[in-house]
C-alpha cells in the first residue's frame, strides 16, 4: 500500500491516517500555498489603493458575491459526497456520470449568474448597506466578478469531483498555477505595471479571473483527457435531468445553510455602518483578514467529508467514525494553533492594512473575537463536513439557519443596541453563534443516525 501512488490510494482500506495525511496534505498546502499567499497579495494590493476600495471589494465578496458562491458551493458539495460515495461502492462509471451531469448544471448557474449581474449591479452593491462613499469602486468590481464567475465554479467543481474520488494532489498542482497567474495579473492590472492599463479595482477582479480561466482550461484538459482518477466523455456532460435534479435537490441544502453565515455578515455590515464608515471598514478588514484561518483549515474538514463518505460507500461505518475522530484531532490542533497567533497578532495585522487609530482599534475587537470563535469551528467543521459527506445535509442546515436568526443575529443587536455595548456587542453575539452551532451539530452527530445506509446510498 505504501507504494500506491497518493492519486490512486484506496480509501476504503488500510490507515486512516495515512488517507487522511494523503488527502488533506495537498488540501493544506492549497490553502497555504494557494489561498492564503493569494488572499495576502491581493489584500497588500487593495490596501495600497486606499480603505474605500479595501472595504468595497471585501463587503462585495463577502456578501452579495457570496450568493452564487454558495450556490457553487453547495454543488460542489453534493458532487463530491455523491462521487466519493459511489467510488467507495467501486462504481467509477456513476462517479464518472455525476461528475459530468454537476458541470453541465454549474454551466447554467454561471450563465444565470453572468445575466444578473450584467443587469443589476449597482442594487446588488446596495443591498448590504455599504457606506454611499464605497460604490465608486464596488460596483464595477461587482459587475466584472459576476460576468466572470464561470472560472471560479469551474474550478470549485474541478476540485470537488477529484476530490470525492480521493485525489486532492492534481487540485493543488492546478491551484498553484491559478494562484501564481492571479497574482502576477492583478499586479500588472492593478497598477499598470509593465505597460500594462492601471484599471484599480476592475483588475483585481480581471486579474483573479484570468487565474481561474487558466486553472478552468487545465481542470477540462485533464478531465478529457484522462490525466486524472475522474475520466469525462462527452457524452458525460450530454443533460440528464433526472441526475441534474437530484443533484439540485441535494446542492440547495449546502447552500440554504451557508445563506446562514451571509444573513449574518450582512446584518453586521449595516448594523457596523449605523456606528460610522470606520467601524464598517474596520469590520470589513477584521471580515477579510479572519477569513485566512478558514481558508487554511477548512480543507482538511472536506478531507474527512471524503474519507467519511468513501467508507460508507463501502459499508464501513467503523471506519467511518474513526476518520472522524481522527480529523478532529488534527484540525483542532491546527487551527487552534492559528487562532492563537490571529489572537496574539491582531493589533499588528490591523495596523498592516489601515492607518486610521480607530479602524485599528474597532478593527482589533472584531480579530479578538473571530479568533476565539475559531476554537469552535475547530470541531464544527469537521462534523459539519463528515455529516455532509455521508449525505446528511438537512440536519446542518436547521441548526445553521437556527443559529443565524434566532441566536446570532438577535443576540448580536440586543448586546450592541439594547445594552449599548456597540461594535464589541456584534463581536460578542458572532462568538455565542460559534458555540451554538458547534455544540447543536455535534449533539445531533453524536446520535449516529447519520450512517444509516439509506442516508449513503449513491443515486441511481
Amino acid at each position: 500500500m505504501s507504494s500506491t501512488p497518493w492519486r490512486h490510494r484506496d480509501h476504503t482500506r488500510g490507515s486512516l491516517a495515512t488517507s487522511l495525511f494523503v488527502l488533506a496534505l495537498p488540501l493544506l498546502a492549497s490553502g497555504v500555498l494557494g489561498s492564503t499567499v493569494f488572499q495576502i497579495a491581493e489584500l497588500s494590493f487593495l490596501a495600497r489603493l486606499g480603505e474605500a476600495p479595501l472595504a468595497a471589494v471585501t463587503i462585495t465578496n463577502q456578501t452579495v458575491r457570496q450568493v452564487y458562491l454558495l450556490i457553487a458551493m453547495g454543488l460542489s458539495f453534493a458532487t463530491q459526497s455523491l462521487i466519493a460515495r459511489a467510488v467507495g461502492a467501486g462504481d467509477l462509471e456513476q462517479a464518472e456520470h455525476v461528475a459530468g451531469q454537476s458541470i453541465a448544471l454549474g454551466l447554467l448557474l454561471s450563465a444565470a449568474v453572468a445575466a444578473v449581474g450584467w443587469a443589476f449591479p449597482d442594487a446588488l452593491f446596495g443591498l448590504p448597506g455599504p457606506d454611499p462613499s464605497f460604490a465608486e469602486h464596488g460596483v464595477p468590481y461587482l459587475r466584472l466578478v459576476f460576468l466572470l464567475n464561470f472560472g471560479v465554479v469551474g474550478t470549485m467543481l474541478f476540485a470537488a469531483i477529484l476530490g470525492g474520488a480521493g485525489d486532492t494532489t492534481t487540485p493543488l498542482l492546478v491551484q498553484l498555477v491559478q494562484s501564481g497567474v492571479a497574482i502576477l495579473a492583478e499586479w500588472l492590472l492593478i497598477f499598470g505595471n509593465l505597460g500594462a492599463p492601471a484599471l484599480g479595482v476592475r483588475g483585481v477582479a480581471l486579474g483573479a479571473a484570468a487565474g481561474q480561466a487558466v486553472a478552468m482550461g487545465l481542470g477540462v484538459w485533464l478531465l478529457f483527457r484522462g490525466k486524472s482518477r475522474v475520466r469525462l466523455r462527452r457524452d458525460h456532460v450530454i443533460p440528464d435531468w433526472r441526475t441534474i435534479g437530484a443533484l439540485a435537490g441535494m446542492s440547495w441544502l449546502p447552500a440554504a445553510q451557508m445563506i446562514g453565515g451571509l444573513a449574518t455578515t450582512f446584518a453586521f455590515v449595516r448594523l457596523c455602518g449605523s456606528y460610522g464608515e470606520n467601524v464598517q471598514a474596520a469590520y470589513a478588514i477584521s471580515l477579510r483578514v479572519g477569513m485566512i484561518v478558514p481558508m487554511v483549515c477548512f480543507p482538511l474538514a472536506g478531507a474527512c467529508s471524503t474519507l467519511v463518505g468513501q467508507a460508507l460507500g463501502a459499508g464501513e461505518v467503523r471506519r467511518a467514525w474513526h476518520a472522524v475522530r481522527i480529523g478532529l484531532l488534527a484540525h483542532g490542533a491546527i487551527m487552534g494553533l492559528l487562532a492563537a497567533v490571529v489572537i496574539g497578532l491582531r493589533h499588528e495585522l490591523m495596523a498592516l492594512l489601515s492607518d486610521d487609530p480607530e479602524v485599528m482599534q474597532h478593527g482589533a475587537v472584531f480579530l479578538l473575537y473571530s479568533g476565539l470563535s475559531f476554537f469552535f469551528f475547530a470541531f464544527y467543521f469537521v462534523v459539519m463536513r463528515s455529516l455532509q459527506g455521508a449525505g446528511d445535509f438537512a440536519v446542518p442546515m436547521a441548526v445553521t439557519l437556527g443559529g443565524a436568526f434566532f441566536v446570532t443575529i438577535p443576540l448580536s443587536f440586543w448586546l450592541a443596541r439594547g445594552l449599548a455595548l456597540g461594535p464589541t456587542g456584534i463581536a460578542v453575539g458572532q462568538l455565542v453563534g460559534a458555540a451554538f452551532v458547534t455544540l447543536a451539530t455535534s449533539a445531533w452527530f453524536l446520535t449516529g443516525r447519520w450512517t444509516r445506509r439509506g442516508a449513503h446510498s449513491p443515486p441511481r
